[in-house]
């Protein structure tokens, strides 16, 4: 069984920038895709970024292209979300996910474990 821990959200002003971690326990982060999603308030959940099991495949929701990017370091059982430019409507609370293989998907079927969450919070 995975755990998966979130940890950098927090309160930004539109135009600030924010770094998702996520922290995972278990043997087999290095070999499984990951992947961010978020929900806000009276929402759908929805697909933010993914990442493939090495690195080296990444892909974005429209919204965040050019915005967003995702990142992993499998030696440290971490994967990151760095988020430039926000805006209010990216206030939500992100949760990461480990794929169910080692390729991205975006839909979140294709997750098999979830983290707690973390909030974030873009004022105007």
């Amino acid at each position: 069984q995975v755990q998966l821990v979130e940890s950098g959200g927090g309160l930004v002003q539109t135009g600030g920038s924010l770094r998702l971690s996520c922290a995972a326990s278990g043997r087999t982060f290095s070999s499984r895709a990951m992947g961010w999603f978020r929900q806000a308030p009276r929402k759908e959940r929805e697909f933010v970024a993914a990442i493939s099991w090495s690195g080296g495949s990444t892909f974005y929701a429209d919204s965040m292209k050019g915005r967003f990017t995702i990142s992993r370091d499998n030696a440290k059982n971490t994967m990151y979300l760095q988020m430039n430019s926000l805006k209010p409507e990216d206030t939500a609370v992100y949760y990461c996910a480990r794929g169910s293989s080692g390729f991205s998907a975006s839909h979140y079927s294709e997750y098999d474990s979830w983290g707690q969450g973390t909030q974030v919070t873009v004022s105007a």
